[in-house]
């Protein structure tokens, strides 16, 4: 398929599961891009919609709601215009391919496993000792 650019197009294997990468850059609609004034025009309300999506993010961390997921998805929105946050994302995006596959690396499962359940051990050893030392005495029962 013939794009009208010069560039060789991407070749991968399906069957290695492998997807080209799209190529950095704009993507606003060719007529956009031909008119500086309206091309600026269209990067400022990108990166105005785009900054309310992340700030929307940034307020839902500490308040019930999606923050992480607003906060990539006004990053993929400032990615359809801006080289920077696609290279942001391309990372991320790698940085969690490679935490996922080593979290279903069964050795790194079988000691996550040995070590939250070491941990669970410790808490309830503690828990016990302090129990049977101090007893359980509520709150509201308390005599000075």
């Amino acid at each position: 398929m013939n794009t009208g650019s010069n560039e060789p197009a991407e070749v991968t294997d399906p069957a290695a599961g492998v997807k080209p990468e799209q190529p950095l850059g704009s993507r606003a609609p060719e007529f956009i891009q031909a008119r500086r004034a309206l091309h600026l025009s269209w990067q400022v309300g990108v990166f105005v919609v785009g900054l309310a999506v992340v700030v929307a993010g940034i307020i839902m961390l500490p308040l019930p709601g999606p923050g992480w997921l607003v906060i990539f998805g006004g990053m993929a929105i400032w990615a359809t215009e801006f080289v920077w946050a696609q290279l942001v994302l391309r990372w991320t995006k790698r940085k969690v391919t490679e935490a996922a596959q080593r979290a279903l690396d069964p050795k790194v499962r079988r000691r996550n496993i040995i070590l939250t359940t070491v941990g669970l051990v410790i808490i309830a050893v503690l828990v016990g000792i302090y129990v049977w030392k101090f007893g359980i005495v509520m709150p509201w029962k308390i005599k000075e």
